[in-house]
């Protein structure tokens, strides 16, 4: 009888019903973030709507201004108004080699949830925790802080103080944070701005600084990718540089219509029901 008892309740356990029906999972990439709003505009176009969403830097971003409520023609817009360049403030190298003042003047315009909690939608940020050496996912409490850290680029932005500990941009430690909703949700879909193509010059020292970035935050976006039932990324994007807002509307209507290719052979229903 007690093993009996066992079994029909590991059979309840696994039909239960999880949080969350679909999720969405963006990847970090500095500009190159914008092709997520180009591709959230083409999901939201087939009734697809994330009940969760998961981001590191520049996916987390994009993440927390959708889920305060702004469309991401709105989104767009906010980018639209000054290039991302005007958004840093030039110090004297210490520990970065740009401040994010102007980044953080125009959340504090624009971003009207103060806490994770008044969001409308779930958000789960990815920051890398650089005191301990780990990774972190921010889902309670105080929102502008872990935003900020998770988009701090090392070296080239400020470590963000939160606690006692310091935070750098996510994607160092986890570039496509799907381990913070994956027991959670029934579908998955990924979208990842950062793929790794081939390169063939190195023009200097920070290109291949650069281009070295890339290859360690992209390491396990393959593995993770496999665990998407719908999965979004483009060797485009590899174009793009990590500052390249001057073409922020390029980028965004590649992630648009690359959406677009990726939904055509999928069943869309399967996300919609």
């Amino acid at each position: 009888m007690v093993t009996c008892n066992i079994f029909v309740k590991n059979i309840l356990i696994m039909a239960k019903a999880k949080k969350y029906k679909t999720a969405l999972v963006l990847s970090g990439g500095g500009a190159r973030g914008l092709a997520h709003l180009g591709v959230i505009k083409a999901l939201n176009e087939k009734d697809i709507f994330p009940d969760v969403i998961a981001g590191a830097s520049a996916g987390a971003l994009v993440a927390t201004l959708y889920a305060d409520g702004y469309t991401p023609d709105e989104i767009m817009a906010f980018f639209k108004e000054k290039e991302l360049l005007k958004y840093v403030e030039i110090i004297i190298p210490k520990t970065s080699l740009v401040k994010m003042t102007g980044i953080i003047k125009m959340l504090n315009k624009y971003l009207r949830a103060k806490t994770f909690e008044e969001l409308k939608i779930p958000v789960f940020i990815a920051a890398s925790n650089i005191s301990k050496g780990q990774i972190e996912y921010f889902s309670q409490g105080e929102l502008l802080k872990p935003l900020v850290a998770s988009a701090s680029i090392p070296v080239l932005f400020n470590p963000v103080k939160i606690n006692d500990d310091y935070y750098v941009d996510g994607g160092l430690l986890d570039n496509f944070p799907i381990k913070a909703i994956e027991k959670d949700a029934e579908k998955i879909i990924g979208v990842d701005v950062c793929p790794i193509s081939y390169q063939d010059k190195f023009t200097s020292i920070k290109s291949v600084a650069i281009r070295s970035f890339y290859l360690a935050i992209n390491r396990d976006v393959v593995v993770e990718s496999q665990l998407c039932d719908l999965f979004i990324a483009s060797d485009k994007l590899s174009q793009y540089g990590i500052l390249d807002v001057k073409k922020n509307e390029e980028i965004f209507k590649l992630g648009y219509t690359e959406a677009k290719k990726a939904l055509k052979t999928y069943n869309t229903s399967l996300l919609t029901d």
